[in-house]
């Protein structure tokens, strides 16, 4: 059987250009035109406008060529939004190599975030696989440098290297929101919170929802504290105690990530109707347990009347 790792693939276009080993163009104006302008002119657009303004008709335009021009350079639109989303992503800084393991690693969250809310559209990008792009394989490496004096595997490393990213992927798209919000309604950050709290408080009754609403009550929406970084420090002590144990104890076998028997029966079709039968239920339920919120605020106000009338 052959081994995979053994074998050496084709590169696509877009990853190759962003290695920069693909083949130059035979034809076109090389002086005036590169990938570099093009990617460049590209982030430009999507910066003021969004990823849904980025074409090559548009990047064309901003450069004063026209589209057949860039085919020479960039042949798909999927290559020019990877080489995009490269140029964005840009490279981790020295200050994400001080300190420990946290440290750094809390280092390369914060950086990301950052990252998030100077290029929102980023975002935007779907997710396909492992970008394997100069710029991303430096931000997977600096995590597992960080990592690399525990005694983690190198699986487990890059799982909590993965931890990390999706806390800043998360983090961003909050913060990414809360900002178009306020540059479209012209208004500030505790403006919005207070305009949802005060919705909450509204609609959020003890009855129906007990627990949100001693939430809300006790200004849980009004805190100015930062949730997310204390979700990503909570998970950093999962992390911390993990390390410790498996330094005491050895650590026990993992559950594959996902059953290949698994992803095969996605498509079936009972399969997709068991599914949804689940799904149903679970509406059903929520439905009942609505019913059974209101019968109880009734018979709540039918024992207060009786009370009274006695």
């Amino acid at each position: 059987m052959t081994d995979l790792r053994d074998s050496e693939p084709e590169l696509p276009r877009g990853i190759a250009l962003a290695w920069g080993v693909a083949a130059n163009p035979q034809r076109g104006p090389k002086r005036e035109m590169s990938v570099e302008r093009i990617v460049e002119a590209a982030v430009e657009i999507a910066d003021a406008e969004g990823l849904a303004a980025v074409s090559m008709a548009a990047v064309a335009a901003r450069l004063g060529f026209t589209p057949m021009s860039l085919y020479r350079y960039v042949s798909a639109k999927d290559d020019l939004v990877l080489l995009m989303q490269e140029e964005a992503t840009a490279l981790p800084t020295e200050a994400t190599e001080a300190g420990g393991w946290r440290e750094r690693l809390t280092g390369l969250y914060t950086e990301q975030v950052h990252l998030y809310l100077r290029h929102p559209w980023v975002l935007d990008v779907p997710i396909s696989g492992s970008p394997i792009t100069p710029n991303s394989a430096a931000w997977m490496d600096a995590g597992l440098a960080a990592l690399a004096e525990t005694p983690l595997t190198y699986e487990e490393r890059l799982a909590v290297v993965l931890m990390v990213t999706g806390a800043s992927r998360w983090t961003g798209t909050v913060l990414a929101g809360y900002a178009r919000t306020e540059r479209e309604r012209g208004v500030r950050g505790h403006e919005i919170t207070a305009q949802e709290d005060a919705l909450f408080r509204t609609l959020i009754s003890a009855d129906a929802y007990p627990a949100l609403r001693a939430a809300i009550d006790a200004g849980v929406f009004l805190d100015d504290s930062d949730p997310f970084l204390f979700s990503l420090e909570r998970s950093l002590d999962g992390v911390a105690a993990y390390i410790e144990r498996v330094a005491v104890e050895g650590r026990a076998p993992r559950s594959p990530w996902m059953q290949l028997e698994d992803s095969e029966i996605l498509d079936d079709k009972k399969y997709r109707e068991a599914q949804k039968a689940v799904r149903t239920a679970e509406k059903a339920l929520r439905d009942a347990r609505k019913v059974e919120r209101q019968a109880a605020r009734d018979a709540r106000e039918r024992r207060a009347r009786h009370r009274g009338e006695g």
